[in-house]
């Protein structure tokens, strides 16, 4: 039987940015930290789908029932995401909200992750709190199994120099990153059994009665 795979999204697409490198330092934690149960971790980074402003004619919530989706970016964008059974969703905040890409790359979706478990992982001057809300507020109207921990990751400082480096290098400052080791990687590490709970407990109800 094939190993369940959990997707650590991306959703930052401008250019520089430190999205990678968030998503590689959370992958981190994942990579050394001792699963409950076997999964393979994937990263997904939506600047790779070339996503437009949404544009699809059917409501991603009828797809398949009433058509296919038309576009091949949304048709690589949705197989994508259908081979995960769940998500680590790594999200700036831009403005005390969710960035326009990341709302538009959810817009493109429903029934490729309705019911499958998620874990928002925010990050900003405070941590993207904001941006982690409306997230949860989001995915949980589109039947996702969203965890109750939410790790925020605040750059050091706040509109400090790790903050400037950034936004305008896309450089992860290793005083933040020490920081988050101090005080975030419990959080994160927390998150993941929860992600990974509700994995386990999909499986023994996809099983057989």
């Amino acid at each position: 039987m094939a190993t369940p795979k959990v997707a650590v999204v991306i959703f930052s697409v401008r250019s520089p940015r430190v999205g990678p490198n968030v998503a590689a330092y959370v992958k981190s934690i994942i990579d050394t930290h001792s699963s409950s149960i076997p999964l393979e971790y994937n990263t997904v980074d939506v600047v790779d789908f070339k996503l437009p402003v949404f544009n699809e004619s059917l409501p991603p919530a009828t797809v398949p029932a009433m058509g296919p989706h038309k576009h091949e970016t949304t048709k690589a964008w949705s197989a994508e995401i259908s081979k995960y059974a769940g998500y680590v969703l790594v999200s700036p905040e831009y403005n005390y909200g969710m960035p326009g890409p990341t709302k538009n790359a959810i817009d493109y979706l429903y029934n490729e992750w309705a019911g499958k478990p998620a874990l928002i992982v925010t990050y900003g001057v405070k941590g993207g709190t904001f941006a982690s809300e409306q997230l949860k507020g989001v995915l949980e109207g589109m039947k996702l199994n969203v965890c109750s921990t939410k790790p925020a990751l605040p750059f050091l400082g706040g509109q400090g120099p790790d903050a400037m480096a950034a936004m305008s290098e896309g450089k992860l400052g290793d005083d933040t990153k020490n920081s988050w080791d101090k005080e975030q990687k419990t959080v994160i590490l927390e998150g993941l059994k929860e992600l990974e709970e509700k994995i386990a407990a999909g499986k023994d109800e996809a099983k057989p009665q």
